[in-house]
Formats: C-alpha cells, sequence, structure tokens
C-alpha cells in the first residue's frame, strides 16, 4: 500500500482502526467468544500498523504505539 499517498488523518484513522480491531477481539476472547476480527492470528495485521507506524514516524507524526502484548503473562515486577 502506498502509505505516502494518504493523509496524516486517514493515516491515524486506519491506526485507530486496527487499535479498535483488537481490542474488540480481546473483549469478545475475554467473554469466551471466538475474535471477529482474529487480529492477534492474522501476521498481516501487525505489517500494516507496523507499516503505518514507519509512514508516521517519517512524518513527525505523534501517536501512542499498539501494544501487542496484552495477550501475553506479565512479569511479576
Amino acid at each position: 500500500m502506498n502509505y505516502g499517498a494518504f493523509t496524516n488523518d486517514s493515516l491515524t484513522m486506519m491506526y485507530e482502526g486496527i487499535r479498535g480491531a483488537l481490542a474488540a477481539d480481546d473483549a469478545l476472547k475475554a467473554q469466551g467468544e471466538e475474535p471477529r476480527f482474529r487480529v492477534r492470528h492474522t501476521p498481516d495485521w501487525k505489517k500494516h500498523a507496523a507499516d503505518l507506524e514507519v509512514e508516521m514516524l517519517r512524518r513527525g507524526m505523534t501517536f501512542d504505539i499498539i501494544d501487542w502484548s496484552e495477550d501475553q503473562a506479565t512479569l511479576p515486577f
């Protein structure tokens, strides 16, 4: 995808869409249901997010990085 062709607002919207899909999947999983978007199980989601991050950083945009560790064990310290 040619991320350079998108506006800053478009990049932000796509990135936040990934964050929203991830949150929805996590909420469904917590309820014992199947994830709807399968964000954690589909590598292309992470690649899309990483590509967006590269472009946003290149432009000097400020954004909160998606925390992919929510599904992993937490260290005890």
